[in-house]
C-alpha cells in the first residue's frame, strides 16, 4: 500500500515547469486527502522526504505563495517560479489563466 504522501508527490511530479495549481486542486486529483494534507505533505520536504518534487509549483487557491513559518521559503519558492518563467503581479498573484496547470486531465 501505497503511502498518501507518495500519491501527492507522484502527482506535483507531473506539474511542468513555469505551471502551478494548488493544494486543493492536487488533493482533488490524488482524491482520499485534503488541501492541508497536501500543505503538510510539501512542507514534510524541508525535512528531505522526496528532493525531486517541484514543491514551488503548488500555490494555494487565491494565487498567491502560502506563508511560511520561517519566511525564507516563502522568497525561495517566488525565486524558483520566476526562474521557470512565472510571472507574478504587483500584488503577488499569479494569473492562473496563463500558468494555471489543470491536471492530467486538462480539466479543472
Amino acid at each position: 500500500m501505497v503511502p498518501t504522501y507518495e500519491h501527492i508527490y507522484a502527482m506535483v511530479r507531473r506539474i511542468p515547469p513555469g505551471k502551478v495549481t494548488t493544494y486543493g486542486r492536487v488533493a482533488e486529483l490524488v482524491g482520499g486527502c485534503t488541501a492541508r494534507m497536501v500543505g503538510y505533505a510539501m512542507a514534510a520536504l524541508k525535512r528531505g522526504a522526496a528532493p525531486d518534487v517541484p514543491w514551488q509549483r503548488v500555490i494555494n487557491a487565491q494565487g498567491k505563495i502560502s506563508i511560511h513559518g520561517d519566511g525564507i521559503g516563502n522568497a525561495m519558492q517566488r525565486i524558483l517560479l520566476e526562474q521557470e518563467g512565472v510571472v507574478f503581479d504587483a500584488a503577488g498573484w499569479v494569473d492562473f489563466s496563463v500558468f494555471g496547470w489543470p491536471g492530467p486531465d486538462g480539466l479543472y
